[in-house]
């Protein structure tokens, strides 16, 4: 799952990994904090950056409270009010424009520092794969820049 990769151009190997998410819902936040964190502790960088992404038009990645699920709940409730599933005017044939919406606000992609072996989130911060078009299951890609040693 994780393998050294090294950049042109870089003198640290950079760090990359794949791991798959199963929704169960059609609009869904899943808290992937504990993977990410693991595969960064396996890593074994000290220093850097994490960068999470998803390979998907209906998908995304967002950085949020992970302390209270409700919070998930409200997030995924405000996204069905914003984009519902049947608002009329929508043209694009296969159904699920409201997905493709839900994603653009959300965006595919986060980045996280590392400092002493550890992603750097706040006390009640984690990690969400924001599924706008489930169930289903999903890739995220994870890969660490180590800091160049000093």
């Amino acid at each position: 799952m994780s393998a050294p990769v090294r950049s042109a151009g870089s003198t640290s190997a950079t760090r990359a990994a794949k791991f798959a998410i199963k929704t169960s819902r059609r609009t869904e936040l899943r808290n992937i904090t504990a993977e990410v964190a693991e595969f960064v502790a396996r890593s074994g960088a000290v220093s850097g950056v994490c960068h999470i992404y998803v390979p998907h038009t209906t998908a995304g990645i967002t950085i949020n409270e992970g302390a209270d699920p409700d919070v998930a709940h409200d997030i995924e409730l405000t996204f069905d009010r914003l984009a519902p599933r049947d608002a009329a005017g929508y043209r694009h044939a296969e159904g699920n424009s409201d997905s493709h919406v839900k994603t653009a606000i959300v965006g595919s992609s986060q980045t996280v520092f590392i400092e002493r072996g550890r992603l750097v989130l706040g006390t009640w911060q984690a990690i969400f794969l924001c599924e706008c078009d489930g169930p289903r299951t999903r890739e995220v890609l994870v890969r660490i820049v180590p800091d160049a040693a000093a």
